[in-house]
């Protein structure tokens, strides 16, 4: 198994709650996928043969309408993993995955998870777990594109890097060029460097080249340029939702 995969199997959080068989069968199925920047990780309209997980790289999960306008949906760094749900259907996928640099994907068969849902009640659990984190996240999505302004929005796409149930690890570092960020918020590059500034002043986040630091995790999940009590009490509503979070075991 190559060190990517493994580092990967080691900051998932599903894998803990295996046991050391069915962590045994998960590492001798899995498989390593590299895909070049601006390639496919899979395309709508595919069978549906893998659950996968970014083990280095940055992917877009995003669709074209028949207009011709591109939908993000979600973005993944190192770590996390997407496709369960389709994985559960039996239909095509219904989106694209494209990765934003290099990445390296980690491809668990179909027959494996499927086997794993069926005899492993706690990773059913952590499914469940995620099924409704990216319910969460859609509803999130819609009103990141109809109501909230840029600054907001890229604020937003960070938050969702550091979520506990998404990704085990706690470090506050995440490498993301502003090209990139742009491209999973849905805004120009200079409106992200000016959402970066603003989020910096108010030490919320450090910002270097291709690489963001963020100081304040409820602060960046909760931002919104409002006044007064309105502003509070969103900040107090998402700060609840982000320490609950923190409270599931890993």
């Amino acid at each position: 198994m190559s060190a990517h995969l493994n580092r990967l199997l080691q900051q998932s959080l599903w894998t803990h709650c295996l046991t050391a068989a069915e962590l045994a069968r998960v590492r001798a199925d899995i498989r390593q996928q590299l895909v070049p920047a601006g390639g496919f990780v899979c395309r709508n309209g595919e069978p549906v043969d893998h659950w996968h997980g970014v083990a280095d790289g940055l992917v877009k999960i995003s669709n074209v309408t028949s207009e011709g306008r591109t939908t993000s949906y979600q973005g993944l760094r190192a770590g996390g993993w997407f496709g369960e749900g389709s994985v559960l259907k039996t239909e095509p996928r219904r989106y694209d995955v494209v990765a934003l640099r290099d990445t390296v994907v980690g491809c668990l068969p179909r027959n494996t998870f499927s086997w794993l849902f069926e005899h492993s009640l706690p990773f059913a659990h952590v499914l469940v777990k995620l099924l409704n984190e990216r319910v969460a996240h859609i509803m999130t999505t819609l009103e990141q594109d109809r109501l909230l302004d840029p600054c907001t929005r890229v604020a937003r796409t960070l938050a969702a890097f550091f979520n506990p149930i998404l990704y085990a690890e706690s470090d506050r570092c995440v490498k993301v060029s502003q090209e990139e960020l742009g491209h999973l918020a849905g805004v120009s590059r200079q409106r992200v460097n000016r959402a970066l500034h603003k989020l910096q002043e108010l030490g919320i986040l450090r910002s270097d080249y291709g690489v963001v630091t963020v100081l304040d995790v409820r602060r960046l999940a909760c931002f919104e340029p409002l006044a007064g009590r309105q502003a509070e009490g969103n900040v107090q509503n998402v700060s609840t939702r982000f320490d609950a979070l923190q409270l599931v075991p890993r």
